[in-house]
């Protein structure tokens, strides 16, 4: 045990000794659910050079075997970790362990092992019980997972209705739904407009979906077209598109 602390203190020394206050500031903006107290401020070029540096190491083994962590960048450099990890069973195995920590949606997104390439039926198994999940940034990472490595050679058209019938209060959740289904409109576009033209989504996402997809290069100029056409209008819109808000407001000048 007392190695384990020598070793944790070692890392946090190294980590505290990257920090950059301007960039602390600039990120705790971005990390509104992280108390800024928990955020050092190391930027993540520094953070994957430590991971390449420690990876194999007995000081990286005793870290990861520390849950939970108490800063930002020790859950990233938790992450890098893992993302180092050359067995399968072995990432899966640490995946297992560390999503539950997972508590911000930075860290869920930058986390991307590679080994999983190698084994894609095996992995959607996995996606497929992450993304079944209660805890939201282990379901958010399977649904991550399915649209970084599944949207392309290994694409199925199911895969769309896994992700649409998902439904949570979840910010978090919703926002990767519509990221998803907005990079499908990109490399699938013709399976996964179907979704939009049936509105399969709840209506908040069905509408970030057409936003994000908009506001993306690799969707051509007719597409974007035809996609603010199928953006579900509020009431009020609605109001404004006939004229009864503007009518209304006129008769109360009168």
């Amino acid at each position: 045990m007392e190695q384990k602390d020598k070793n944790q203190d070692m890392i946090l020394n190294r980590l505290f000794a990257m920090a950059d206050a301007e960039y602390k500031a600039f990120h705790s903006r971005l990390m509104p659910t992280i108390d800024p107290d928990r955020i050092i401020g190391v930027r993540t070029p520094a953070l994957r050079r430590l991971a390449k540096e420690l990876k194999g190491s007995a000081e990286a083994e005793a870290f990861l075997s520390v849950l939970p962590h108490t800063y930002y960048e020790e859950n990233n450099l938790h992450a890098f970790l893992i993302e180092a990890e050359k067995s399968y069973e072995a990432c899966i195995e640490r995946l297992d362990v560390f999503l539950p920590f997972i508590d911000n949606w930075a860290t869920c997104d930058m986390l991307s092992p590679k080994v999983v390439k190698n084994y894609p039926e095996r992995f959607l198994v996995k996606i497929r019980e992450w993304m079944d999940a209660e805890h939201v940034y282990t379901k958010r990472f399977g649904i991550g997972m399915l649209m970084r490595y599944y949207l392309e050679d290994w694409f199925l058209p199911e895969y769309l209705g896994w992700v649409a019938a998902i439904r949570s209060d979840a910010y978090y959740i919703n926002m990767m739904v519509a990221w998803f289904f907005a990079t499908a409109l990109a490399k699938q576009y013709d399976e996964t407009i179907i979704y939009l033209q049936q509105k399969r989504l709840p209506e908040w996402t069905h509408n970030k979906a057409i936003q994000k997809a908009i506001e993306s290069n690799r969707i051509s100029g007719e597409q974007k077209d035809y996609l603010r056409t199928l953006k579900v209008r509020s009431e009020k819109e609605k109001k404004q598109a006939k004229g009864e808000i503007g009518y209304e407001n006129r008769k109360q000048d009168i």
